[in-house]
């Protein structure tokens, strides 16, 4: 189930209403509602940050385009994020690059999904309970590991390429068997019971971050391991018709998520301030502190280390092609960064 917030203010037109004509049948022409998507964890916080301060609806003002309203909706995973989307339900998705990927390679040629940017760079742990479980190789059909998707998840795509290393190639999809589909709350609470099938979690911070204060959770991997360095975890994409139809709502939306990003970056105790008011269950905030100042932790633009996750989706039929390379995959507002 989703759940959405909102913010509005009413639209007033003053008494220059007749010389300001032309400007304001120019922003009716754009949406006047704005719905973006985004998940659970500190990682969305450049989303967090974005719909406490209002920053979509300040650039949106700049642009000539009035009072905009927006919707926030909360999915548990990047497969009913994708599902919205392509149903019209959305203009702005926010997830793992698995399935911008997915959407990107399934809607070429005809909705063309393309990401608007990243959002983050952050490591993420697969964790166990399992006293028995120290190496991939460990587990067994009698454990379960949650992650917010199955198959198509940047943690099962993860899993997948790192089962590939440990057991050879053609056999990435050896523990997919073993995994479910679980939003991070739920696999975190399943996990730590110690009363469910649950015995894993491939999540994200600050989940995994808070189960290995636990004594008893081990971490198995990480993706940086995996990926054999930092990588992009969430990115924001949008379909050709929202930004051709939306160009001054959708240079408003990237405008806002840069003055978001450059918020954290700057003054990261306003940034846990937001992230404890905006989370329910938000963790202390010397916890939080912790993670907004931990060096692989990068709230940042900058797509890396896409490709690598795009070839090997081809490569194992996750989707029929990959890009020529990563600019194929976003439009061309991004393509002056070094992105991977």
């Amino acid at each position: 189930m989703t759940t959405i917030r909102s913010t509005r203010r009413a639209f007033v037109i003053g008494a220059g209403a007749v010389l300001a004509a032309p400007a304001v049948v120019r922003a009716q022409s754009e949406i006047r509602e704005v719905r973006i998507a985004k998940q659970f964890g500190i990682s969305y916080l450049p989303l967090m940050v974005m719909e406490d301060l209002q920053l979509l609806e300040k650039h949106a003002k700049a642009a000539g385009l009035g009072d905009v309203k927006t919707n926030w909706l909360q999915f548990a995973g990047g497969a009913p994020i994708n599902d919205a989307l392509i149903s019209g339900s959305l203009e702005f998705a926010g997830g793992g690059v698995g399935p911008m990927i997915v959407l990107w390679a399934r809607t070429k040629g005809s909705l063309n999904v393309k990401g608007v940017a990243s959002i983050n760079s952050l490591p993420l742990y697969l964790n166990t309970v399992n006293p028995a479980v120290k190496t991939l190789s460990d587990f067994t059909d009698k454990d379960r590991i949650g992650l917010p998707a199955v198959r198509v998840s940047i943690q099962a795509i993860t899993l997948q390429m790192a089962c590939e290393k440990v057991f050879g190639a053609g056999k990435h999809d050896r523990l997919d068997n073993i995994t479910v589909s679980m939003s991070h709350p739920d696999a975190t609470n399943a996990m730590m019971s110690g009363k469910s099938e649950i015995t894993a979690h491939f999540g994200s911070p600050p989940f995994q971050n808070q189960q290995l204060q636990d004594p008893k959770v081990r971490r198995v991997l990480s993706s940086y391991d995996v990926l054999g360095g930092p990588s992009s975890f969430n990115f924001m994409w949008t379909t050709e018709k929202v930004r051709a139809q939306n160009p001054r709502t959708y240079a408003a939306f990237k405008a806002a998520l840069e003055e978001s990003l450059a918020i954290i970056n700057a003054d990261k105790n306003r940034a846990a301030d937001i992230y404890m008011r905006m989370e329910k269950g938000a963790p202390p905030k010397e916890f939080v502190m912790s993670l907004l100042n931990d060096p692989q932790h990068e709230f940042t633009s900058v797509p890396k280390n896409t490709m690598k996750y795009a070839e090997f989706m081809q490569r194992t039929g996750t989707v029929k092609e990959k890009p020529a390379d990563w600019k194929e995959m976003f439009f061309p507002e991004l393509h002056g960064v070094q992105g991977s």
